[in-house]
């Protein structure tokens, strides 16, 4: 069960970093950020006092909200990492992080490249969540979050009703706490099946970018399952 105790790290401060890091943070959750650079900590052995040491030069914070730490302490103490980190470098990044054994790994990226418009990108194993699950074999990876764009993570409320976040995942458990999370967020969650469906997903993600920029229907949509 992930609750309001639960520590939440959010690898990546870009624009979907920081929109589910606000997101996370306004429902009540403790969350930070994982980022390359960022001030040490002061370890104080329970992760609710894990605390940001001042910085010698404070830098504005990109959700002041949100304390910023390196990315080996923000995982360290974490129950579940949101991965929004660039495709192409989350691997690695997660790989050589000391991720706790059982943690929920909830894969946002997208391997996407650009060629007159989005084209998915996949790696050998045929989605980045099954890619993650790879290297990851320890981590309960759930692939979430992904088939819309920052705009929407920051504020599911649509016109009909909340966003769809759809989740994909083998471990039942960790597929159902996600969905639970994403209902308290503000999302309507749906269970999108097992982990090679996220190569669904992915595609999904890629088709809502077309849609969004060569396809001129603008950021502010969500795909919905309707029914008569």
């Amino acid at each position: 069960m992930i609750d309001s105790m639960t520590p939440i790290a959010v690898l990546g401060a870009g624009k979907v970093g920081q929109a589910l890091a606000l997101r996370l943070h306004e429902a009540g959750f403790h969350v930070w950020f994982g980022v390359r650079s960022a001030p040490g900590v002061r370890d104080e052995g329970a992760p609710k006092r894990l605390m940001a040491e001042p910085a010698p030069e404070p830098e504005e914070l990109p959700v002041p909200e949100v304390p910023r730490l390196g990315i080996h302490d923000a995982v360290r103490h974490a129950g579940v990492v949101f991965v929004a980190l660039p495709a192409a470098a989350a691997r690695d990044v997660l790989a050589e992080a000391p991720l706790p054994s059982g943690v929920i790994v909830v894969d946002c990226t997208n391997p996407v490249r650009w060629d007159n418009g989005p084209v998915l990108d996949p790696p050998a194993e045929g989605s980045m969540a099954a890619h993650l699950a790879a290297a990851l074999p320890s981590a309960r990876v759930v692939k979430a979050f992904n088939h819309f764009g920052a705009e929407i993570q920051r504020e599911p409320g649509m016109a009909h009703g909340p966003a769809e976040a759809y989740v994909a995942g083998d471990d039942a458990a960790a597929k159902a706490d996600v969905i639970a999370l994403a209902n308290t967020l503000g999302f309507t969650g749906r269970d999108a099946g097992p982990l090679r469906n996220a190569a669904l997903l992915e595609a999904m993600a890629v088709l809502w970018i077309h849609l969004a920029t060569v396809g001129g229907q603008g950021r502010e949509f969500a795909f919905r399952q309707d029914g008569r």
